[in-house]
């Protein structure tokens, strides 16, 4: 006789699958035009412009569908990478500060808009962002955070600028401290053929 599995609702995937749920029940919101606002927690992010190598993804978020991402995020409470992790740290801004950095890189390069980006974002209790970011992210498999990796990286400081440029950095030049870092083994050209 076959048996099958109890669904448990507090097993680890369901309560992600509640919390990335939740984020996708959100509305979305112009990148460029946000308003401050306080917590921590996870976020997707939308393309709506005409850059030729996005044009599937565009496609799919066109009419209000947004069911496309081209990036997936989190952004934790300070200290949480030294172990202060689910003890009610106060985040302060730290989901708005982190969208607003990347707001901040895609304004500094010279092939896209800002007003080609949305976002959706959910202010998480801090035990739960990591997962649901992850569930996202598989789920989704967005260009940015699977292939064109560099998105979300924070300058390195000059101690580090040896270190080669990201494939993200590579497609889309601009931001400052990316164009003193060692240029990458691939052009963009190869990087955009092998994206199509």
């Amino acid at each position: 006789m076959k048996r099958e599995p109890p669904f448990n609702p507090l097993d680890k995937e369901s309560l992600g699958v509640s919390v990335a749920d939740a984020l996708l029940e959100r509305g979305v919101v112009s990148l460029e035009d946000m308003e401050p606002f306080a917590g921590a927690g996870i976020y997707a992010i939308y393309y709506l412009g005409d850059f030729d190598a996005y044009e599937k993804i565009a496609a799919d978020n066109i009419d209000n569908k947004f069911s496309c991402p081209i990036y997936i995020g989190k952004a934790v409470p300070a200290g949480a990478r030294k172990g202060v992790f689910g003890l009610d740290t106060d985040p302060g801004q730290v989901l708005y500060k982190r969208l607003k950095e990347h707001a901040s890189s895609i304004d500094q390069v010279s092939n896209l808009k800002l007003s080609d980006f949305f976002c959706r974002y959910l202010v998480v209790d801090d035990i739960w962002i990591p997962l649901g970011e992850s569930l996202l992210i598989n789920k989704f498999s967005p260009v940015w955070n699977i292939f064109l990796d560099g998105f979300g990286n924070h300058d390195p400081g000059s101690g580090r600028y040896n270190q080669q440029r990201s494939y993200w950095d590579t497609v889309h030049k601009g931001r400052f401290w990316a164009l003193k870092c060692k240029g990458n083994d691939k052009t963009a050209e190869d990087i955009l053929k092998n994206l199509k």
